[in-house]
C-alpha cells in the first residue's frame, strides 16, 4: 500500500538533484519509500563522515589554525619581551633549535591536544553560547597546570614571567580570534543564509510554528527551518498560511532527505508519543541527521536548565529565577558605584548638553515624568528635555500618528522633537541623567524599560517585570529599541526577569555600545 503524501505548497527543489520531485496540493498515492539502513557505524569516525550537515568541518579546521597560531604567537611575544625567556634550557646560546621547538611548536601543538580534550571544537558548542569560550578558559587552566607539573617533575627552571605572559598571552589571543571567527560565521547566516542546520520541524501546526518563530529570531544561531511535518493530520493545516512547506504522513527521514534537511526538530507533544522518539532515534542511527527535541517550555536560559535521567527517563529541571541574594547584592553596588562615578566624569558634558538646550528651546534641561519602578513603587525619572515646552499639549493631535502598540507612544518624525533632541535621542545621550535614579537605588543599569505611571495597571505577565528595578539599558534596548513591538519588549522584558545574572548585565553592556553607536531603533 502506498503511502499518503499531503504538502500546502510547492517547495523549490533542490539544486544538482537528477530527477525532480513532483508535489501536489492534495492528497495522492505514492509509492513506499524503500527501507533505509539504520544501523550504527562501528567507526566514529565514518559516523562523523557520514553526518548530512558539514558547514562545521572548514570552520573546525580554521579554528585550529587560529588557536595554534596564537599560542605559537603568544610564545614569540614572551620570548621578545624577557631576556630569561631561556632559562632553564642549556646550550640555548649556542643551539636554540629544541627551545624553538618548544615554544612554536609543542606548546601550542599541547594547547590544541588540550582544547581538544576539553571539546572546544565540539560542534554543538561552535558559535553560539557561551560553553565554547568556558571550554576555552577550562583548557587554559589545564595547559597551565600541565607546564607547571612538567616543570616540577624534570627540575626546569623556567622563567616564570615568560610562563605566565605566554599562558595568558594565548589564552586571551585563543579568546579574541574564535570571538572575530564567530563573528565571521554569523555574518555570514545573516547576510548569506549559509553554515546553517537545515531542520524539518515535526509535530502540530502551532507548536511547530511556535518553533519556527523562536529559532528564526536570531538568524546568527544558525537554525533554518525548511519544512513542517504535522502528526495531527492533513486537515489541521487547511487553509493556514506557513512561511515553509507543510506535509503530513510521509516518513520523516525520506522527507528529510527530500527537503535537503540535515536536523529534525521534535516540536512539543510529538515528543511524548510513547516509544516513537527512541524508535526515530533508531532509524537515525548511521544516517547523518541530527535529532533534537523542542519541549513546550520557551524563553528559559540554559543556566536554569538541567537534565537529570531517572531510570532511562530524562527530567527537565527547571531553578527558580534568581531576584535575591549574593548575586542581587552585587548587582546593587556595581550600579551604584558604576553611576557615582558616571555622573562625576561626565559632569562637563551633561554642562554641554544643558547649554544646547537651552539655546535650542528656551525652557527646563530636563525632563522628569512618573515611572513605575520595583515592585510597583512611582519614582520620577531624569532625562535630558528632547521636546518643545508644549509637547504634552500637541500630544493629542497626534495620537492617531502613533507608530507603534500597546502602552507606548512613537513617532519616527515626531514634529515635537527640536533639532538637538533629535540628536540626544539618536546618540541615547538623552538617557545619561538617569544615573541619578541608579545612584539613588530607583533603576538599575540593566533591567527591563521603565514605563510610564499612568500606561495602565501593569495586570497578567505584565506586572512580573516589576520583580526588578527597570533599566537604562537591557535587553529590549539591545535587540531593536523602538522597532519593536510592545508583545515583543514585554517577553524580552520577562526573559531578562527570569534568567538575569551578572555575566548577563555585563553581556547587555557590552552590547549596549555597539547598538548606540550604531544609532539602531533610535528616535
Amino acid at each position: 500500500m502506498g503511502e499518503v503524501t499531503a504538502s500546502l505548497q510547492r517547495p523549490v527543489t533542490n539544486e544538482g538533484r537528477s530527477k525532480l520531485v513532483r508535489h501536489v496540493d492534495s492528497f495522492e498515492i505514492q509509492p513506499p519509500t524503500p527501507p533505509t539502513h539504520n544501523g550504527v557505524p562501528r567507526s566514529a569516525w565514518a559516523r562523523a563522515r557520514r553526518r548530512v550537515s558539514r558547514w562545521h568541518r572548514p570552520y573546525t579546521a580554521i579554528l585550529l589554525l587560529l588557536d595554534f597560531s596564537a599560542a605559537a604567537f603568544a610564545s614569540w611575544i614572551a620570548i621578545q619581551l624577557f631576556d630569561q625567556a631561556a632559562s632553564g634550557f642549556s646550550g640555548t646560546k649556542q643551539d636554540p633549535t629544541w627551545f624553538h621547538t618548544i615554544s612554536y611548536l609543542l606548546l601550542p601543538l599541547g594547547w590544541v591536544v588540550i582544547l581538544w580534550g576539553n571539546r572546544a571544537y565540539d560542534r554543538r558548542y561552535l558559535g553560539l553560547g557561551p560553553d565554547e569560550y568556558k571550554r576555552v578558559i577550562r583548557a587554559s587552566v589545564t595547559v597551565a597546570a600541565s607546564v607547571s607539573f612538567l616543570a616540577f617533575a624534570t627540575v626546569t627552571q623556567l622563567s616564570r614571567f615568560t610562563v605566565g605572559t605566554a599562558l595568558v598571552g594565548a589564552a586571551l589571543l585563543i579568546l579574541w580570534g574564535r570571538f572575530v571567527a564567530r563573528w565571521a560565521l554569523h555574518y555570514i547566516r545573516r547576510q548569506a543564509g549559509q553554515a546553517a542546520h537545515r531542520m524539518v520541524l515535526v509535530g502540530t501546526l502551532p507548536e511547530c510554528l511556535e518553533v519556527y518563530a523562536a529559532v528564526t529570531r536570531s538568524p546568527s544561531a544558525g537554525l533554518m527551518p525548511v519544512a513542517i511535518h504535522i502528526t495531527n493530520g492533513y486537515a489541521a493545516a487547511r487553509g493556514m498560511p506557513t512561511p515553509v512547506p507543510v506535509y503530513a504522513g510521509r516518513d520523516v527521514l525520506a522527507l528529510v532527505r527530500e527537503v535537503g534537511g540535515d536536523t529534525i526538530a521534535v516540536c512539543g507533544s510529538a515528543s511524548a508519543e510513547p516509544g516513537e522518539l527512541r524508535r526515530l532515534a533508531w532509524q537515525l542511527e548511521g544516517s547523518g541527521v541530527d535529532l533534537v527535541v523542542a519541549p513546550q517550555l520557551t524563553d528559559i536560559a540554559g543556566p536554569r536548565v538541567h537534565i537529570r535521567p531517572i531510570e532511562g527517563l530524562p527530567l527537565l529541571h527547571v531553578e527558580e529565577p534568581t531576584l535575591s541574594g549574593p548575586a542581587l547584592l552585587a548587582k546593587n553596588l556595581l550600579d551604584r558605584v558604576a553611576a557615582g562615578l558616571g555622573l562625576l566624569l561626565l559632569t562637563p558634558l551633561f554642562l554641554a548638553i544643558a547649554v544646547a538646550i537651552r539655546i535650542s528651546d528656551p525652557g527646563p534641561v530636563f525632563f522628569r515624568q512618573p515611572r513605575v519602578g520595583h515592585e510597583g513603587r512611582t519614582f520620577r525619572v531624569w532625562k535630558f528635555r528632547t521636546m518643545y515646552v508644549d509637547a504634552e499639549d500637541r500630544l493629542a493631535s497626534l495620537v492617531d500618528s502613533n507608530e507603534t502598540d500597546g502602552m507606548l507612544f512613537k513617532m519616527k518624525e515626531d514634529p515635537r522633537v527640536f533639532p538637538v533632541g533629535r540628536f540626544l535621542r539618536a546618540t541615547s545621550l538623552d538617557e545619561l541623567p538617569q544615573l541619578i535614579n541608579v545612584l539613588w537605588g530607583e533603576m538599575s543599569l540593566v533591567g527591563p524599560r521603565p514605563l510610564p505611571a499612568d500606561d495602565g495597571d501593569f495586570l497578567g505577565d505584565v506586572r512580573r517585570r516589576l520583580l526588578v528595578r527597570p533599566g537604562m539599558t537591557g535587553l529590549w534596548q539591545v535587540s531593536g529599541r523602538s522597532d519593536l513591538s510592545w508583545d515583543e519588549s514585554v517577553r524580552l522584558d520577562l526573559y531578562y526577569v527570569d534568567n538575569w545574572s551578572l555575566a548577563y548585565d555585563l553581556s547587555i553592556l557590552w552590547r549596549t555600545v555597539g547598538v548606540v553607536l550604531a544609532r539602531k531603533g533610535a528616535y
